[in-house]
């Protein structure tokens, strides 16, 4: 991250947009404002996210609401059994008029990409998405084909329902930037569902700002200051998780980047240009959850990847702030 200080007139730009696009969202993704915040510091630290929950509770709608209030573009690939990496990524195709091959591109060329039920395709063509995420590009016969940015991939698993599907393994989990399970709604925010079920759509929403702007704001976010410390701390956390004696694989260094990534972006919507102990302690369960592995011990015991988390925090010690600004908005 850079060292140079963000105006505060383009933090609270940043913020008062990040606001603007949560509220807008939230008219048809009801009662999840939290859920609704981690996917926007998701897209806009380059990152992708995976939903993990049972049909009907608002996956699809609601990376069909943040492409509609960005006046972007999306694109929804429902993932079967038979879908071949082609179908996600487009194919060259021989053009008699013009006597030479032409690239037909997939439907991963957009802005938001919703791959439904990913965990029903193949592991083949589960590559073939996670590798477009990776790179943000889509080879094709030795030519590079950059997709469009922003760029962000919202994929679905139902968590339940496992016949013929196809488990993510953990290497390709942590092509994700965060991990997020929308849950049930409470009995008043299903009641104001059913109210406004026939009315409320994600194409019908306004767009708050487009994707020229979200594209700055992205920048942005690389410039947010990490002091050193906090650095460490990020570090010492994900040591924790290797260390725990419940777990058999813990937060690799990629986890630590996707880290540092989402607290950058998560401290801009709180309208900061540093970040933050607190950042890490509210992203930490969404970024690192899916990356850690348990024993199986530890499993059958039903220990979750939650409470590994909490004693991860509990173990590392808090880093001083190392300037006065940080020092008056650190919780004591």
């Amino acid at each position: 991250m850079s060292t140079e200080t963000i105006p505060p007139q383009h933090v609270q730009g940043f913020a008062t947009i990040a606001a603007q696009l949560a509220d807008r969202i939230g008219t048809v993704v009801l009662g999840k404002p939290e859920v609704v915040r981690l996917a926007l510091t998701a897209f806009f630290a380059q990152g992708h996210v995976l939903l993990e929950d049972v049909p009907g509770v608002g996956k699809t709608t609601l990376a069909r609401a943040i492409a509609s209030a960005v006046r972007g573009q999306w694109r929804r690939i429902q993932f079967t059994p038979d879908l071949l990496p082609s179908d996600v990524s487009g194919v060259t195709i021989f053009n008699q008029a013009s006597r030479g091959f032409e690239f037909h591109p997939g439907p991963v060329f957009a802005n938001i990409v919703i791959a439904d039920e990913i965990n029903r395709a193949s592991p083949k063509t589960q590559s073939a998405l996670l590798e477009v995420m990776e790179e943000r590009r889509v080879t094709v016969d030795g030519v590079p084909h950059p997709v469009p940015q922003p760029f962000l991939v919202v994929a679905t698993q139902n968590p339940v329902e496992m016949d013929g599907t196809y488990r993510l393994p953990e290497a390709q989990l942590d092509r994700f930037l965060v991990k997020l399970s929308v849950g049930y709604p409470s009995e008043e925010v299903e009641v104001e569902v059913l109210r406004g079920a026939a009315t409320r759509s994600p194409d019908t929403l306004e767009p708050v700002t487009d994707t020229n702007t979200v594209g700055e704001m992205v920048r942005m976010a690389l410039r947010v200051h990490i002091a050193d410390a906090l650095y460490t701390y990020a570090v010492r956390l994900a040591a924790a998780t290797r260390d725990h004696p419940q777990v058999r694989v813990g937060v690799s260094p990629r986890g630590v980047i996707a880290l540092t990534r989402a607290a950058s972006a998560y401290a801009l919507i709180n309208g900061r240009g540093y970040v933050l102990p607190e950042d890490f302690k509210a992203l930490i369960a969404p970024v690192f959850a899916h990356r850690i592995l348990l024993s199986p011990d530890a499993q059958l015991r039903g220990t979750t990847a939650t409470e590994v988390l909490d004693d991860a925090v509990r173990s590392v010690p808090v880093p001083l702030p190392d300037n006065p600004q940080a020092a008056t908005r650190t919780a004591p």
